[in-house]
């Protein structure tokens, strides 16, 4: 080998560890920059505080954010599940956004901050619909085909919406909505038909001295049905049980999932603590 050579192969050498020394170098980089408190975090914490997070709502104890895991990632923006890092990411990423401490971690003070978030969409309007604003839905649009014709008044836009939401629902097939000849729902059907829509407020109360132990997160005094545009729609499970294991059920179905992705384009907020109630607030 000539000396040329050697020297050409020394130099090529020290080239080749320069650039891996590079390499590593600019890999050890990234990884610092990428080490956000989110990303450090343990990602079984958010699984735990899901299931175990203790906070209080209309003065009753509660337990854990699972029931709201749909509400919480489209506020998120996110379809990362609650264990991964993605979801810890985008977390932290709304928790700035909030004013909020970045750390990833679902906690109380951020629950409660959704919460607000969720409950300033509601219905702010609770006066109680005149007559003419009213219409007598057909009884097979109602959970309940017994339902007394009183108790089936729906304001006028309101049931405009819902008849375009349901539509919308019916028309999506990976839903498997039951659907009649019209592309309306079925008469067998039970999913998102109505359960009740306006309320009198004698009838409010009605309800109230029935179930005594509801508190504010049940019955409200000041009701949105008042106002004939807040509906209770069929999502599963039993229609209107507040009960965890019965509201788990509710948000697991195929249909609650689609209102939640779907009912704002129609004009339509939820109610959080219920996964049946939705309220028209355009």
């Amino acid at each position: 080998m000539t000396r040329f050579t050697i020297r050409k192969a020394l130099v090529f050498s020290i080239l080749l560890v320069l650039t891996m020394l590079e390499s590593g170098n600019t890999r050890a980089q990234k990884h610092r920059q990428g080490s956000s408190p989110a990303s450090n975090l343990s990602t079984s914490r958010n699984v735990q505080l899901s299931n175990e997070l203790a906070w209080t709502f209309g003065n009753k104890p509660q337990r854990g954010w699972y029931l709201y895991t749909p509400l919480i990632s489209r506020l998120l923006n996110t379809r990362d599940a609650v264990s991964s890092t993605g979801f810890a990411k985008s977390l932290a990423a709304w928790q700035r956004k909030m004013g909020l401490k970045s750390t990833g971690e679902l906690d109380d003070q951020s629950l409660y901050e959704m919460i607000k978030v969720w409950q300033g969409a509601r219905l702010k309007d609770r006066e109680v619909a005149a007559p003419d604003r009213l219409v007598t839905v057909p009884i097979s649009e109602f959970y309940d085909p017994t339902r007394a014709e009183e108790l089936r008044k729906v304001e006028r836009a309101t049931y405009a919406a819902y008849k375009k939401m349901v539509a919308a629902a019916v028309a999506n097939h990976s839903l498997g909505l039951a659907r009649g000849a019209h592309g309306e729902l079925a008469p067998g059907e039970k999913f998102l038909k109505i359960i009740s829509a306006f309320r009198s407020r004698e009838y409010q109360d009605k309800l109230r001295r029935e179930s005594p132990n509801s508190g504010s997160a049940g019955l409200a005094v000041n009701s949105p049905h008042f106002t004939g545009r807040a509906l209770d729609l069929y999502v599963g499970g039993e229609p209107v049980d507040t009960l965890d294991a019965n509201r788990k059920v509710q948000t697991e179905t195929r249909v609650y999932k689609w209102l939640v992705q779907n009912a704002e384009r129609f004009g339509f907020r939820p109610y959080f603590y219920e996964p049946w109630h939705w309220e028209y607030v355009r």
